[in-house]
């Protein structure tokens, strides 16, 4: 059973997901997979469907950045760091979430890849070079400034034998430890027609899950079941710093009907390994209007990411080269997040995709608040936020009474 789009189809699993971040290297004191392994069951209990784990392969060493490097940095696709513990290890791990109903999809990283690995020396030739024909460390242009990646050096698509080695070392953990899928690694710096050949290999294995991490309505085409949704993020942001409002929220729901097709998914967060790391944690960015954003997040369009540690309060930027041990506290917000997954895995109409519905917005009399509805057959929720940090009552058009909402308070309606 599936949805189809343009030559994608949907794992039947994942119409109702719900997507959730695993740092393993900070996850726990040990960092280990064992150790992360011993959190499924609140997972579970949470309500999360997918789990998706940061790259779980050795990191380079030349050109290291701090004392653990990058976990981008991959010094060979076909290994497992030892500071998580051993193959077997992870293959337990994916068979435990997966018996448990979960998915797992494991982070990947094709664009680049660290000074030492193998294929430097064995295929000098798959690797970018400069003017004078050395292989240097990547530079990322961001739109803004260029980004110099001096821990990793850059394949060379234009090689098609880093297609082949790439698509076999993807179809290795596949085949190997039967894990869901991928969440590609700026996916927009590799060939779309290479993600969709590798697509299509993976299918022929299993039916995959595969997010990129880039927003670009093509890859949605015959690769990718789902992109990064970076615009509502800045709108979220922008309206935490009180630079924006409900006419806002309008414009964006306007601008992604007609950007992407009814049935690509769109990934929907508060934060993420990046952005948690560069641009601040939670309580940073949204302050005591978290919730209301986390409320939004899992009820628009798009399937919701909680990015691990939220549920105890993520209020540190957590290092990214460094062990720097989630807090996990007292889980204060697990109950929070666990009626917001309910919500989707509940309501027909909060489906991913064109399983479920549109937002409607709701006219109301107060541009402080933003209220939308999502109606599907018999099935409907309605949303209401306060988007300020004062009490707020409104009128919705059509529904007469009034409703009384507190600092950045909210109401849902099913």
């Amino acid at each position: 059973m599936s949805t189809e789009i343009r030559g994608v189809r949907h794992p039947h699993w994942a119409q109702r997901a719900n997507i959730y971040e695993v740092n393993l290297r900070q996850f726990t004191l040990e960092g280990s997979f064992a150790a992360f392994e011993r959190h499924l069951p609140r997972l579970h209990d949470m309500g999360v469907d997918i789990l998706w784990l940061m790259p779980v392969q050795p990191i380079g060493a030349s050109h290291r950045k701090g004392t653990l490097g990058s976990n981008y940095s991959v010094s060979d696709y076909r290994a497992v760091n030892p500071e998580f513990g051993s193959l077997a290890d992870f293959k337990h791990l994916v068979h435990s979430a997966q018996g448990m109903g979960m998915r797992v999809i494991l982070d990947w990283v094709a664009n680049h890849t660290a000074w030492d690995h193998r294929w430097v020396s064995e295929h000098p030739d798959w690797y970018l070079k400069d003017d004078k024909g050395e292989i240097h460390s990547y530079v990322y242009d961001n739109g803004h400034e260029l980004e110099h990646w001096t821990d990793v050096v850059g394949l060379d698509y234009r090689n098609p034998a880093v297609w082949d080695g790439m698509v076999q070392a993807l179809t290795y953990w596949v085949e190997e430890t039967g894990i869901d899928g991928y969440r590609c690694d700026v996916a927009g710096l590799v060939p779309t027609p290479f993600w969709e050949r590798t697509r299509a290999e993976l299918d022929a294995i299993k039916p995959v899950f595969m997010l990129a991490e880039w927003s670009d309505a093509k890859l949605h085409e015959h690769a990718f079941d789902m992109t990064y949704d970076w615009s509502l993020h800045d709108v979220m942001r922008r309206i935490a710093r009180g630079e924006g409002g409900a006419a806002d929220l309008v414009h964006y729901l306007q601008q992604a009907a007609q950007a992407f097709p009814p049935d690509a998914y769109r990934m929907i967060f508060t934060t993420n390994h990046d952005k948690n790391a560069w641009e601040g944690h939670d309580i940073e960015v949204f302050g005591a209007g978290f919730r209301a954003f986390a409320v939004l997040a899992a009820t628009l369009p798009g399937m919701p990411l909680i990015y691990g540690g939220q549920e105890a309060v993520l209020d540190k930027r957590i290092a990214f080269f460094e062990k720097d041990p989630i807090d996990w506290k007292a889980c204060e917000l697990a109950d929070f997040y666990a009626g917001l997954l309910r919500l989707k895995h509940d309501h027909p109409a909060l489906a991913n995709g064109a399983a479920g519905a549109p937002a409607e917005v709701l006219a109301c009399d107060n541009p402080a608040v933003f209220a939308f509805r999502r109606a599907l057959a018999a099935d409907a929720v309605s949303v209401t936020v306060n988007l300020s940090a004062q009490p707020q009552n409104v009128v919705i058009t059509g529904m007469g009474a009034v409703c009384s909402l507190g600092p950045w308070g909210y109401q849902i309606d099913c």
